[in-house]
């Protein structure tokens, strides 16, 4: 039996297919007899497109791309022409993270809360996607935000679909004249991680079996010194409150005060870092004992 011969393009140097066609370069090749017996690129681009579909683009009216990765960069805090939350907030959330969040963890009808929802976006985004949201705060900034101290939150047990938060970072940021406002307490201070796990306490109270918190955090470095804030709040979360972890996904920061030519220039000569993302932290309440487990899948392994 005399064996086919083998052609590659000579643009990639992949083998083409029995129809003539280099499916990566996405082109109809011509059969022409060289020196290598390869096949020549004709410039023609093959009907069926084989490229990976295209992002929307935030300016655009549309939804945000649906993300699939744990790097996520967004250009700006909102998508489409409608506003989300409040952009003039002291550290708005991006509207991308909540939707992204609520498509994945949530379907319509469900209840989502912030218990931190300064800027409102949450309340924005969740309605629009024909989500029940409440949002709470203890020094209220939007008209539907209700106040509320987030370590004692009005809901009953394990009632709750979803819990988005953006919790301060420390007291880099005045967010309130309110005494018991956590965002007066430095990351230095044990006492503001014991703040946030009465925060988290609750959150774990009000959820239901199986749901998903997702906590927005960053790091602190102040005065020369490094506080790494978004690991001890999965620690807390994890260990402490005893949240099953899911994932951690990096969200480039953008537009920051500190995204200056000055603060680049002292970063360089002082030779520090500025910050440039925050953590996703994913965690869900268990199911419980007697909960039936889910059917596990095999997945290949991956590089």
């Amino acid at each position: 039996m005399v064996k086919e011969k083998q052609y590659k393009c000579e643009l990639c140097g992949q083998p083409i297919n029995h129809k003539g066609n280099c499916l990566p370069c996405n082109l109809k090749l011509k059969q022409v007899k060289g020196e290598q017996n390869n096949l020549f690129v004709q410039k023609e681009e093959l009907k069926e497109n084989t490229t990976k579909p295209k992002k929307l683009d935030p300016q655009d009216n549309d939804k945000p791309s649906f993300e699939t990765t744990t790097l996520w960069d967004f250009p700006k805090q909102n998508y489409g022409k409608k506003p989300h939350g409040n952009n003039k907030f002291q550290g708005v959330t991006p509207a991308f993270i909540i939707w992204n969040m609520v498509q994945r963890y949530t379907k319509e009808g469900d209840l989502v809360v912030d218990p931190m929802c300064g800027s409102g976006t949450t309340i924005d985004v969740c309605e629009e996607e024909g989500r029940k949201v409440i949002g709470y705060d203890i020094n209220p900034q939007y008209p539907k935000v209700i106040k509320t101290d987030s370590r004692k939150i009005p809901l009953e047990d394990n009632s709750v679909d979803m819990v988005f938060i953006d919790s301060p970072y420390g007291d880099n940021v005045k967010y309130s004249e309110e005494p018991n406002d956590i965002g007066k307490i430095s990351a230095e201070d044990p006492k503001f991680y014991e703040e946030l796990d009465k925060v988290a306490r609750e959150i774990y109270r009000i959820l239901k079996p199986g749901k998903v918190i997702s906590w927005l955090i960053g790091d602190q470095w102040v005065k020369r010194k490094f506080t790494p804030v978004g690991f001890k709040i999965y620690n807390m979360l994890v260990d402490k409150v005893k949240f099953e972890p899911i994932d951690i996904i990096c969200v480039t920061r953008k537009n920051q005060s500190s995204n200056t030519g000055v603060w680049h220039y002292r970063a360089q000569k002082f030779n520090f870092f500025l910050r440039g993302f925050k953590y996703l932290i994913l965690v869900k309440k268990p199911n419980g004992q007697g909960k039936k487990q889910e059917k596990k899948t095999k997945w290949q392994k991956y590089k």
